[in-house]
């Protein structure tokens, strides 16, 4: 078995060269096999807001990554909510285009509050360990419920220590982590000290606490003796933990990581001097280092981070015979960030309740489109906890609990407490004695392309061999469009790529063959499917006390409250209502075009559009179509050949179709653009390409609804009809919602998502405009701008507006 993925290269390989080379080199090659056939997906979860009222809906927008980058793995991602129980609530399917999809999830008025899960995952991911499935406790409140939530602040903690490198040598001072955990909320304020064991009353070494993880010491040992910890939070509630016993011989591993290098040293006591070593250092599961060391010594080895992207470096001292003798995470450059930064140009902020807001985004050619959210800034943030960076550079690679991990990337972030951190932890996505006997992941789920269904067709009950179907789709203004397959001998076929909401309905009939309706039957079958949950649920910082009728609801729940009653009025205004859908059309015709002419076999994930009915104009001056995409799509190449154009797409052949027929090229040349209503490059595979994967270019003429002429829409009567499930549709989020003064009527607005759209576009040399109307009574804003560049080089601002 063997699957293959392109991968940006993210790193430079740094090499020390020393004059001698190790015999064995089965590290670097199960290393090379994992990294090429066995790629790592995370998934982060951006919800538009913290807190949620039983009865709301939730917007989210999951971005799902390979190592560092978008991936581009999966085309899928699937959603499900589970209670306390592990009973699930809801489930969905939504697409991802460049890694990124966004959904809604719709709660049930009468859920009981408690806390609840959020699950995401793609296919891909289910060939590994469910430690990295996304999993995300929300709390969702419910003030007629019998109980409510509240923080479980007495549930006990403990604490574990951990040596530099996993080694604790008699004389050599070794930096330790101690790490904090609980079921509950572990201390914020706390510290701790070292003692004999036969000696507890004299502090050898006192610390305090960095944040409520970690806390870090340096301490020096002596052999033959036993030490102690005792660590001591702000209520004097204390525990002692035994250090590992102190061994006379051994290799340390002493990392610090700064700006310019990673700088390590290896330190050892009574072994052979003749022993070699040799390191190797990885992100992401990349080789991007490796030593041979020929002694120990106090050298200062130095990693430049020049070549190196921000991550998590795992360093490895193997001896001579492959065996770990010490192993160190650290954190490449955490003094600085690399992220782009939006500027913000033209702020328009008001406080006056329901008033219109604006800013910019200055025009930057690289981005295609980015995630916005606005929200009250009185409301929690829901990136405070873990944010995007903290999933991409941290928990998305480690499977333990980290209290707040967003603190160690945010402004104020404390870099020795990180590093604390990462000394306590262990790179969980491979382990070398496991890959180096060649004991890979069994791979069971492939990749899909993004909606898939086996199809199976039968005559009079025998397979239909070989022959040729037509599925029929009524489209709206358009007719009935024909799109051919082929079955093999068996009768099987597969629609792949499709991409629509809700459901797809056709007919079908055998091509050349007159036969009654029963005589021919058709069956589909779904090619992705909803993946079990393994694991346990994770612990959560809430416990459920009895209510009493006079307890008073925190502040946040109360404005949700009140905001859920207030969409309700709003809701039932169903002239505005009316009137934002045709708004919505009028912003997006060329998308309502696309849908009125293209049918679902000829929608791709990677496609690009050209409205020639409301846009393009200039398209009528050029002498054919194919003439004007020229220099328009990156990758795609239209030449003359012999007379005839041939198109191609990074060297391969792409299809053409007219109408959704496939045609030549010389068929396409002589039609007028004047005829043509829009124009489609579709890169890669898509349900109605007849093979070949390079994609196509689809013309569709000016007919139908785009002329205005009358065209029959009935099916013949012997046809059965067909449905398939696909994607769930996500509920519109109005960010236009006092566009029309009437709707200012609702009695009061405390909504705290003021605005959201998780696919903002940006045009090509215009500053990118976002505007919201402001709530009753919003003092700030906090402004969450999210994108990837050409280069997927991430832009993340996270900031209040004032």
């Amino acid at each position: 078995m063997k699957i293959c993925f392109s991968q940006k290269p993210l790193i430079a390989l740094s090499l020390i060269v020393a004059p001698f080379y190790f015999s064995q080199n089965r590290a670097e090659e199960a290393l090379k096999k994992f990294e090429e056939n066995y790629p790592q997906e995370k998934i982060h979860l951006l919800l538009s807001k913290k807190n949620y009222v039983a009865g709301e809906n939730l917007w989210f927008t999951s971005f799902v990554f390979d190592g560092y980058s978008p991936s581009t793995i999966s085309t899928n991602v699937f959603v499900e909510l589970y209670d306390q129980n592990k009973k699930q609530i809801s489930k969905k399917i939504y697409p991802l285009i460049n890694g990124k999809g966004s959904g809604s999830i719709s709660l049930p008025a009468d859920l009981k509050e408690d806390v609840y899960y959020i699950r995401a995952y793609t296919t891909w991911m289910g060939n590994f360990s469910d430690d990295f499935n996304e999993i995300m406790p929300i709390t969702i409140y419910n003030p007629s419920s019998p109980e409510k939530l509240v923080k479980n602040v007495s549930a006990p903690w403990s604490a574990a220590i951990f040596p530099e490198s996993g080694t604790f040598i008699d004389g050599i001072n070794t930096k330790f982590a101690v790490r904090l955990q609980s079921k509950g909320e572990t201390p914020t304020n706390w510290s701790g000290f070292i003692t004999e064991t036969q000696d507890p009353q004299t502090k050898l070494v006192a610390f305090k606490g960095f944040d409520q993880n970690t806390g870090s010491f340096s301490f020096t040992p002596v052999g033959g003796k036993k030490y102690q910890l005792i660590v001591e939070d702000d209520k004097g509630i204390k525990q002692a933990v035994n250090l590992p016993e102190v061994v006379p011989s051994g290799v340390n591993l002493q990392i610090q990581s700064k700006s310019d290098a990673i700088n390590f040293v290896l330190k050892g006591k009574n072994i052979d001097q003749n022993t070699k070593y040799k390191i190797i250092g990885t992100i992401n599961n990349q080789l991007v280092y490796k030593a041979n060391i020929s002694n120990i010594s106090d050298r200062v080895y130095s990693i430049p981070t020049s070549q190196l992207v921000n991550g998590i470096l795992n360093l490895t001292v193997f001896d001579e015979s492959e065996n770990i003798v010490a192993q160190r995470l650290c954190f490449v450059q955490p003094q600085s960030l690399k992220l782009k930064q939006p500027s913000l140009k033209g702020t328009s902020l008001s406080l006056k309740p329901r008033d219109s807001n604006s800013f910019n985004i200055d025009k930057d050619s690289s981005m295609s489109s980015y995630l916005v959210s606005v929200t009250d800034n009185e409301s929690e943030n829901p990136e405070n906890e873990n944010s995007l960076l903290s999933t991409l550079w941290l928990t998305g690679d480690l499977s333990s609990k980290i209290y707040n991990p967003a603190q160690y990337f945010s402004k104020n972030r404390n870099i020795d407490a990180l590093d604390a951190l990462l000394i306590s932890e262990k790179w969980s996505r491979f382990n070398w004695q496991t890959i180096m006997s060649g004991n890979f992941p069994i791979i069971k789920y492939k990749p899909e392309n993004f909606l898939s269904y086996k199809g199976k067709a039968a005559k009079l009950g025998k397979p239909a061999s070989e022959a040729e179907i037509n599925l029929i789709f009524k489209m709206p203004d358009q007719g009935i469009k024909y799109n051919l397959i082929k079955t093999d001998k068996e009768g099987m076929f597969t629609l792949n790529g499709l991409i629509f909401e809700d459901s797809m309905s056709f007919s079908y009939q055998l091509n050349g063959e007159k036969t009654t309706k029963n005589s021919v039957q058709v069956y589909f079958q779904p090619a992705f499917s909803f993946l079990p949950f393994r694991n346990n649920l994770p612990s959560n910082n809430y416990t459920l006390i009895k209510r009493n009728p006079t307890d008073a609801v925190p502040i946040e729940i109360e404005r949700a409250i009140a905001n859920k009653s207030s969409q309700t009025s709003l809701r039932e205004k169903e002239t505005l209502i009316e009137e934002v859908k045709v708004k919505a059309q009028k912003k997006d015709l060329t998308k309502k075009l696309n849908n009125e002419l293209s049918s679902p076999l000829f929608r791709g994930g990677n496609e690009t559009i050209f409205d020639l009915v409301n846009e393009n104009q200039n398209a009528q001056g050029s002498q054919n179509i194919l003439q004007y995409l020229q220099g328009r799509v990156a990758g795609l190449q239209i030449q003359m050949q012999g007379g005839n154009y041939t198109a191609t797409n990074r060297g391969g052949t792409m299809e053409l179709f007219l109408d959704e027929m496939r045609v030549d090229a010389s068929q396409i040349s002589n039609i007028p653009v004047s005829s043509i209503a829009m124009v489609k490059v579709i890169k890669g595979n898509f349900a109605g390409s007849f093979g070949g994967g390079n994609g196509a270019i689809a013309i569709y003429t000016r007919r139908g609804g785009t002329t205005g002429s009358v065209i029959d829409t009935t099916l013949p009567s012997n046809l059965t009809e067909i449905k398939l499930n696909g994607y769930d549709k996500e509920i519109p989020f109005n960010n236009g919602i006092y566009d029309e003064e009437s709707a200012k009527s609702v009695p009061e607005d405390k909504r705290s998502i003021l605005y959201w759209n998780p696919y903002l576009e940006s045009k090509s040399g215009e500053p990118t405009i976002v505007q919201w109307y402001n709530n009753d009574d919003a003092k700030n804003f906090r402004v969450m701008i999210i994108g990837f560049d050409k280069n997927n080089d991430l832009l993340y601002y996270n900031e209040v507006l004032k």
